[in-house]
């Protein structure tokens, strides 16, 4: 399926040899998660979800110096009870970011920020520039973070520093984001492109039918006890070996060459 954003406004799509990176790029709001954009994010996800793509990156324009600063505050005003029971049906946009069977790395390249935040803790994968910021303040406006964060926080960070950023609203420096497991790898200005282009390329050259089944097993571990999950880890092993991409990746090997997948 080709892939294009032509009905995509605040939204970019740039695909280059088998990696798709979307772009949120709302500047004058630095990137904050309205409607629009939820949308936009939703239906780009369903095209990227049939296409060719091994992984994708998820960023924000670089002239809002973030990543996403937040769900729309205005909109949020302006809602009664079941007009946000209304707008939380899911699959939201947090779960279509997560339900992509491509890994998703999530490009920090400034502040993401309560919805911000939540978005990158859907993503497999967090890279963040030495300059962001990361947190849940949505305490400060009488809110709990109502995008998954009080669930997807603490199996990354652990019950108690989750306790701290939520109900504080503390923003923690893309260091101690690293330090206590909220990001992966921190970069300079200088290396932080390069580092990006150096992971997805990495795994843009593996298996597209791999690529997917690592995924989902390793999501599994957050949802099933361990019996279950060594056997859910077997029976998607178990799977691969009825693929033409587990006879190219040893054939290939043995033969000293690069393999040519055919994600089948």
């Amino acid at each position: 399926m080709s892939l294009h954003a032509d009905d995509c406004d605040l939204v970019r799509l740039d695909v280059d040899d088998h990696v798709a990176t979307v772009t949120i790029d709302r500047p004058d709001a630095r990137n904050a998660l309205n409607g629009q954009v939820r949308t936009e994010l939703k239906r780009l996800t369903e095209r990227i979800a049939d296409s060719d793509a091994r992984v994708v990156v998820l960023t924000g324009s670089d002239e809002a110096k973030a990543f996403v600063a937040g769900a729309d505050v205005s909109e949020l005003r302006e809602r009664d009870t079941f007009e946000q029971r209304e707008a939380s049906r899911r699959p939201r946009v947090y779960e279509a970011v997560e339900n992509l069977p491509q890994p998703v790395v999530a490009r920090l390249n400034g502040h993401a920020l309560g919805g911000g935040c939540e978005l990158a803790l859907a993503c497999d994968i967090r890279i963040a520039h030495e300059r962001a910021k990361v947190g849940q303040p949505e305490i400060n406006l009488g809110l709990i973070p109502g995008g998954g964060g009080t669930q997807r926080l603490p199996r990354l960070v652990g019950e108690g520093q989750a306790m701290r950023l939520i109900l504080t609203g503390e923003l923690v420096s893309a260091t101690e984001a690293k330090d206590i497991g909220l990001v992966d790898v921190v970069c300079s200005d200088e290396e932080f492109d390069e580092r990006v282009a150096e992971l997805t390329a990495s795994i843009a050259n593996k298996s597209p039918l791999a690529l997917e089944l690592g995924k989902e097993a390793v999501k599994a571990s957050s949802r099933l006890g361990l019996d279950d999950g060594l056997d859910y880890e077997a029976n998607l092993f178990f799977q691969l070996f009825a693929s033409h991409d587990k006879n190219e990746g040893i054939d290939a090997f043995f033969e000293d060459r690069d393999p040519e997948w055919r994600g089948e």
